[in-house]
């Protein structure tokens, strides 16, 4: 163990400038030399050092000097924390944390310049911050978010013996209760909105409102809507702008008409809107000729008004079991944008030429008008495919999507695709069922059609050197392939550090894996090592799609970014432009600001968006654990996805669902925990449990308000772990010795959540 000793949760020896400017601005109390001495546990010459150091601060401006230490410069601290108290246009906005001037003025709002390395900001966040003073007013850079006070503020009212209230959290991350001082009306067992009443984690809560039965379908998403700061409100003025936009009538004149095309969408079946939809036939050559129709967004929705601002503002659409959070008023996203079969609809079209070795060698954009030959779900198409009785419109989209798929196979895209779990509800809103989503050949049709539209549609704006909002997802970065080198060695595999770094290179790894075990767990490594795809004006390729230049175009109605490009398209092409119409801006491509601010407008979408992705993973997490509730004591077919001290982590198998299995469950061995291996050694019996081992586990809790879950290792007789593979053997080989009870002795378990999943089944993801 190589970590350093800890004193008061902290680690030893002298602390840097960022540390101290965190407990100073973290203490409850005005603290001094002498305090952070004894939080960091100081002794000797590194007291002297901390003197030093707390003097180049003070000449620094980051502390007032005095003998408190503590920094008041006058106005805002150059280094303070921040809390996050409001979203504007995707930007999030902060105040001090500890304000208390002595005139009484009110904390100044900083603007905060959010980097992509860091988590997506939201309403109520805590962070470390720089700050400093311009023309616009103050802002912020932050240095690190904080961990909150109270998080969420949302949870469960619980009466203890005593008669007193408490707030029990929602956030499996949080572990420690909040005590209510004013419950508002809410009654034990119901779920609540709460605020602090005070600055210190020692003072109360009060409810500000009573959300009902937290174990109630609804609850679930609405659990994640608040603790993610998701806006669902609509304002009056952007829900009349939509009305109004809605009632727009499409022009013949200007308009490519495409309604004898027997165009047609292809989606889940419990799809809520229909932005994309696809033709094909051949050419006569050996090809085809395409057309991939995308509801026409940015003829609704126009730049700069308040229907405008509050879609930049949410970024995308957010989807739970349960419901949709729109990024359009449902007047848009659901009905006049939606493409649905036998209807006039406004439509961008983007016309492929497709050779016959699946290269797009032509492409052209038009503003048309489309009404659909028919709405189709994945699984319906996928059994006229396989039954051959198909009609002539969707036949040829199978066989166009052959020869996509052929130059898709010779490009070589990562192929890193984990299962999806579906969650079903009935008309009561109950959990029917959950399972994995299968994985079908039309889903991979409508994916690989979109992807070449996208293309299409990235190197068009090139050809006019038009702004272009990119998808980005860089190589994987030095020190994570480094990671995986040294994971890879202790499973006896090498990675060569020399070579060009390519998707096909991880595609060959996984192929030479035949064990499906250990096939599963290098995934899961390989898509570690994988960089945090995002949005942005400078073109750095799509790393795991084997692209240079790609964009998202396919999803208006339900993502920001697709809608700009929409907007550079009609500029770049001088598009229809429709006439100004009353009470609406006038309509125009892509604004003048928007081009001037395109950096920060794709770092704030990029944020939402992974708001969205924590939002929905946590919502599943959630339904998984209350359908396990009723299973308590059951035992399951495990698969251990993460290992560390404290215990190790481990999922169902076809279901998900990852739960832990704390050291303290685990006998009186003690277990040495090997980093690089990711496993957990028993020192005198050898007894091993490392990531990747299947095995069986009895669920002891499934806690639904956290999607938290707890496992115990049953009594297995001494049953060996199957075990994921080739791997070298444990240096110790030790016949298992019996504990006091006659069992075997066990060990413990780093939870291995992968960085940039790509669920199977859902183009939504693309």
């Amino acid at each position: 163990m190589n970590d350093k000793k800890k004193y008061h949760g902290r680690p030893q020896g002298l602390p840097s400038q960022t540390a101290i400017l965190e407990f100073l601005q973290t203490s409850p109390t005005p603290a001094g030399k002498r305090e952070i001495a004894k939080a960091f546990g100081l002794k000797g010459q590194e007291k002297i050092a901390l003197k030093k150091r707390l003097k180049d601060m003070a000449e620094e401006g980051l502390i007032d000097g005095k003998r408190t230490a503590y920094h008041q410069m006058g106005g805002v601290p150059k280094v303070t924390v921040l809390k996050i108290v409001d979203i504007d246009e995707g930007e999030p906005v902060a105040e001090p944390e500890n304000w208390e001037p002595d005139d009484g003025s009110k904390p100044p709002r900083l603007r905060v310049i959010e980097k992509k390395k860091l988590p997506a900001l939201k309403r109520g966040d805590r962070i470390l911050a720089r700050t400093e003073e311009t023309a616009r007013g103050w802002t912020a850079h932050p240095m690190k978010k904080l961990p909150a006070r109270t998080e969420g503020l949302m949870g469960v009212v619980e009466i203890d013996k005593a008669g007193k209230a408490w707030l029990a959290p929602v956030d499996k991350r949080v572990r420690s209760s909040a005590p209510i001082s004013d419950l508002g009306g809410a009654e034990a067992g119901e779920l609540v909105l709460a605020e602090r009443t005070g600055k210190s984690e020692r003072s109360g809560v009060k409810v500000i409102e009573v959300i009902g039965d937290p174990l109630a379908p609804k609850s679930f998403s609405l659990i994640a809507i608040a603790k993610h700061g998701i806006p669902i409100i609509f304002p009056d003025e952007a829900v009349s702008e939509a009305k109004l936009a809605a009632k727009l009538p499409l022009s013949d004149d200007h308009r490519e008409d495409l309604r004898e095309v027997p165009i047609v969408a292809i989606d889940p079946a419990d799809a809520r809107d229909h932005d994309d939809a696809i033709w094909a036939e051949p050419d006569g050559e050996g090809g085809f000729n395409a057309i991939v129709a995308i509801a026409d967004v940015s003829f609704y929705v126009r730049p700069g008004g308040a229907l405008d601002k509050e879609a930049r503002k949410r970024g995308n659409s957010v989807y739970f079991p349960d419901r949709v959070v729109p990024m359009l008023p449902e007047v848009l996203s659901a009905d006049v944008c939606s493409l649905v079969e036998g209807a006039d609809r406004a439509a961008m079209a983007c016309h492929l030429h497709i050779s016959p070795e699946g290269k797009i060698t032509k492409w052209r954009f038009t503003r048309a008008t489309v009404r659909l030959a028919s709405n189709i779900a994945y699984e319906d198409a996928q059994k006229a495919i396989d039954a051959s009785d198909a009609p002539d419109h969707l036949t040829h989209l199978w066989d166009a999507w052959k020869l996509l798929a052929k130059a898709r196979h010779d490009r070589d895209p990562l192929e890193l695709e984990l299962p999806e779990r579906q969650v079903r509800l009935n008309d009561a809103g109950q959990i029917e069922e959950i399972a994995i989503r299968e994985r079908l050949d039309a889903h991979r049709v409508v994916e690989d059609f979109m992807i070449a539209a996208n293309v299409a549609a990235a190197k068009a704006l090139e050809a006019k050197t038009a702004p272009v909002v990119y998808r980005i997802h860089e190589t994987p970065s030095r020190e994570k392939l480094i990671n995986l080198r040294e994971y890879l060695a202790t499973q006896g595999r090498k990675l060569a550090m020399g070579q060009v770094v390519t998707p096909g290179l991880f595609n060959r790894l996984l192929k030479d894996i035949s064990d499906e075990a250990e096939k599963a767990l290098v995934m899961e490594a390989v898509l570690r090592t994988q960089m945090q795809a995002y949005y942005g004006p400078a073109n750095a390729g799509h790393f795991g799609l084997s692209l240079g230049s790609y964009a998202h175009f396919t999803s208006p109605i339900r993502r920001y970014a697709d809608l700009l490009v929409h907007r550079a398209l009609v500029d770049a092409y001088k598009l229809e432009q429709p006439k100004p119409a009353d009470d609406l801006p006038e309509a125009t491509g892509l604004a003048d600001r928007d081009r001037q601010s395109l950096q920060q407008i794709t770092d704030a979408i990029s944020q939402t968006e992974r708001r969205a992705m924590e939002a929905e993973r946590d919502t599943i997490d959630r339904y998984v654990a209350a359908w396990l509730s009723h299973r308590v004591g059951e035992t399951f077919e495990t698969r251990i996805t993460g290992v560390q001290g404290f215990g190790f982590f481990a999922t169902i198998l076809g279901l998900g669902g990852d739960g832990l299995v704390p050291v303290s469950t685990l006998g009186r061995e003690y277990f040495r925990y090997d980093d690089a291996a990711h496993a957990l050694i028993g020192e005198h019996t050898g007894t091993r449990y490392a990531s990747g081992d299947r095995l069986k586990l009895k669920l002891a809790e499934a806690n639904p308000l956290t999607g938290a879950l707890k496992f115990e290792v049953p009594d297995t007789d001494g049953a060996p772990i199957e075990k994921r593979g080739n791997r070298p053997a444990p240096k110790v080989k030790v016949k298992p010795k019996p504990n006091a009870s006659g069992g075997q002795t066990r060990s413990q378990g780093q939870r291995g959540r992968p960085a940039n999943v790509r669920h199977q089944g859902r183009k939504k993801k693309r």
